[in-house]
């Protein structure tokens, strides 16, 4: 399919790093609480939070700490209440960028994301344009060394998958919103290992950026996933493997 983004493998590498910080489990147990308020706590009713909860799982998140998310999401505990959001902006090279937050302050949040846009050379737009570059997406990950290409293509292919593609030392399964769970669902049963799993956004087409364009619109993106409010970043840009390579 088109709008196959080098972004989508920088997040692979960078979410290992996030692990190590600490800041995963700040953003899984947002998701988990914002997943429960919005459809209930039963993981086997409510497929965002079952998605969540894997994460969670995989993430190695303790399972008290699981618990006391869902129960702070359906209000069994006390806890904060998020509110989510969606913003879009541009940045170097013209380059599309949705970011997905989850916030108790939102006045705060946009200030933060309009700043970090600024500072790399972008700018926080109006809703709405860029989502048209965009299509919501199931993204399922799997470690290339854990399965024959031939064999995954098969099982995600007969699950409903749209795409099976190779990207960095991971296969990427891409499936409709409606038919995720079903095709993780099914990889599950036949053991295949997911390396991550989750509703995102999927550019339709990608711009190519080198130079300082691409440094700066690293920086941006890095920047945004850094920021404890911001749960993903989907983003159109493409960069050369020699330049990435240079830049990590």
């Amino acid at each position: 399919m088109s709008g196959h983004s080098k972004w989508s493998s920088i997040k692979h590498k960078k979410a290992a790093k996030d692990a190590k910080k600490g800041k995963l489990f700040t953003k899984l147990i947002k998701e988990i609480t914002i997943a429960a308020r919005m459809g209930g706590g039963d993981i086997n009713a409510n497929p965002r939070l079952r998605t969540a909860v894997l994460a969670a799982k995989a993430g190695s998140m303790p399972g008290d700490n699981i618990e006391r998310a869902i129960k702070k999401g359906t209000g069994e505990l006390e806890g904060v209440s998020y509110e989510e959001i969606h913003y879009e902006g541009y940045g170097p090279g013209g380059a599309a960028i949705m970011v997905q937050v989850l916030t108790d302050n939102k006045n705060r949040t946009v200030q933060e994301i309009r700043h970090i846009f600024a500072k790399h050379g972008g700018n926080l737009g109006e809703s709405g344009c860029v989502a048209w570059m965009f299509d919501k997406k199931g993204l399922i990950t799997v470690d290339k060394g854990k399965i024959e290409e031939d064999q995954l293509i098969s099982l995600a292919l007969d699950a409903g998958a749209e795409d099976v593609r190779e990207e960095d030392g991971f296969f990427e399964i891409v499936t409709r919103p409606e038919e995720f769970e079903k095709v993780r669902e099914h990889l599950q049963r036949e053991k295949v290992p997911v390396a991550g799993a989750q509703i995102t956004m999927v550019p339709k087409n990608t711009v190519a950026l080198e130079g300082q364009s691409a440094e700066q619109i690293l920086k941006l993106t890095e920047d945004l996933e850094d920021h404890d409010d911001v749960q993903s970043v989907a983003a159109n840009f493409d960069i050369p493997n020699e330049f990435l390579e240079k830049a990590s």
